[in-house]
């Protein structure tokens, strides 16, 4: 009864697509994408969750669907992101939220529920491979930061879509897609015809001045003051989340720990076993 719709909203003066699912008097989740990506990552953990839940995937601004930004020195930031976040909340009505974030999306998350004027609007946290900064002896994860960096930028095209899936197997390959229609449908949802006729990612490649905030590689003040119940899931192999930031993270009382066995950043969460992890996570 209640399928998928695309929907926008203007915020803040910048339209923001969404894709939802479920019915809208359920409780609300909020699934929000990482750094190069969009809402169509998480199609089949809301596919399922939209029994019971009304589940809400952004674009953030500058990917997918969203408006790009025309001052992006300025507007590619956690500061921005987080506003429009709970811009988008206000204007659809939604007080509280379940929220599940994949890396840069779960340093919203962290950020929006550290906040003091916000911090109720989250009530459980789901950390998708991502931590609040590298420990002051930790180097794998400024390795991983370099990585990204290396190739958000300047976005390569491809004369062919299927040559854009090799590449997109290349560079996320620890996610953790199973088969070839996964990795299809993950292509075919984040790419865009170029004007020359080539096909590359759909995304501004000026998201990558948000590397400039130096502020948002250190959100340690921001977890401190989360009050919402944590899950912080971690991928075995992750250069992102160093496993002592995760375990320096797990100390606090409201957080539990996940590690996904032979995954990277970051988990893709679409296997049954992943989603049940969530699902119990936020029955608790």
């Amino acid at each position: 009864m209640f399928s998928p719709k695309t929907r926008f909203e203007t915020i803040h003066g910048m339209e923001v697509h969404f894709t939802e699912w479920g019915d809208p008097n359920n409780p609300t989740i909020v699934c929000w994408h990482g750094l190069t990506r969009n809402g169509r990552d998480f199609d089949k953990i809301a596919s399922f969750l939209k029994k019971e839940y009304h589940v809400l995937c952004p674009d953030t601004i500058g990917r997918g669907w969203s408006q790009w930004s025309s001052s992006p020195e300025k507007d590619y930031c956690f500061e921005v992101y987080s506003s429009l976040a709970i811009g988008l909340l206000d204007r659809l009505e939604i007080e509280q939220v379940r929220w599940i974030g994949t890396s840069m999306g779960g340093a919203i998350g962290m950020r929006i529920a550290g906040t003091p004027e916000w911090q109720k609007r989250i009530t459980h946290l789901v950390l998708n491979d991502i931590g609040a900064g590298a420990l002051e002896n930790s180097v794998q994860n400024i390795e991983g930061i370099k990585r990204i960096i290396s190739y958000v930028a300047v976005p390569p095209q491809f004369k062919t879509v299927s040559e854009l899936k090799t590449y997109f197997q290349t560079i996320y390959a620890t996610f953790g897609l199973s088969n070839e229609q996964d990795w299809m449908d993950f292509t075919r949802f984040s790419c865009r015809r170029k004007d020359g006729g080539g096909v590359g990612p759909d995304y501004d490649p000026n998201i990558a001045l948000q590397f400039q905030h130096v502020e948002d590689l250190n959100l340690w003040n921001y977890w401190e003051a989360v009050q919402a119940k944590v899950l912080l899931i971690r991928g075995e192999i992750s250069d992102v989340l160093p496993l002592d930031v995760a375990e320096k993270m797990r100390e606090k009382p409201n957080c539990q720990m996940v590690t996904i066995p032979k995954l990277g950043h970051a988990p893709a969460l679409n296997t049954g076993e992943q989603i049940t992890i969530i699902e119990k996570f936020f029955e608790s």
